[in-house]
């Protein structure tokens, strides 16, 4: 019995990694990707009463369908996790704050409702100044009119008292046209 569980344990084990990884579109390379995995697990792994030579026999003969009727919790766990983590991978990338927006993160913050020194920041991207609720704005934002559009926010972020003359924010602007061109970027993903 104590040979059976040890098998299908690295076999088990490879198929958990192949689900937690989710770098592949297509299920048959996750499926050829777990099986070196497999083998490489079983070959490393000393058993009591079976030779090296048997736990490689055995370990290359279980395939994926094999594996999935005699235990069926990996393979759902396999697919549902990969689609999940693959569609995830590109918002965590987009979402990714760039160097020069560290400074802002002293008095904003990016989480909805969160607000500090600075109003949230989430969400901004398209609104009304002076709009983010339960944060109060001098009047002169207020006043101001503005919509968080790209050529606003770029000017805006340039000179923030220029652009609005009596506005409480303390900050002397980003001077380099790159730096804020990444912060508005990254703004529009929030």
């Amino acid at each position: 019995m104590k040979l059976d569980c040890r098998a299908l344990l690295p076999l088990t084990l490879a198929f958990a990694l192949a689900a937690c990884g989710g770098g592949s579109d297509n299920a048959g390379d996750d499926a050829a990707v777990a099986t070196p995995e497999a083998t490489d697990t079983a070959a490393a792994l000393p058993t009591d009463s079976a030779t090296p030579s048997d736990a490689a026999t055995e370990t290359p003969s279980a395939t994926p369908s094999e594996t999935a009727s005699a235990t069926p919790t990996p393979t759902p766990s396999a697919s549902k996790s990969a689609a999940p983590a693959a569609a995830a991978a590109p918002a965590a990338a987009a979402a990714t704050p760039p160097q020069a927006f560290t400074q802002c993160t002293v008095c904003h913050s990016v989480k909805p409702g969160d607000n500090g020194i600075g109003p949230s920041l989430a969400g901004i991207y398209g609104t009304k100044a002076a709009e983010v609720p339960g944060f109060k704005f001098s009047p002169a934002m207020k006043e101001s009119g503005l919509t968080w559009d790209d050529a606003t926010l770029d000017t805006y972020l340039k000179d923030p008292r220029k652009v609005v003359p009596g506005t409480i924010m303390g900050f002397g602007g980003v001077k380099d046209d790159a730096k804020r061109k990444a912060i508005v970027a990254y703004l529009k993903t929030l």
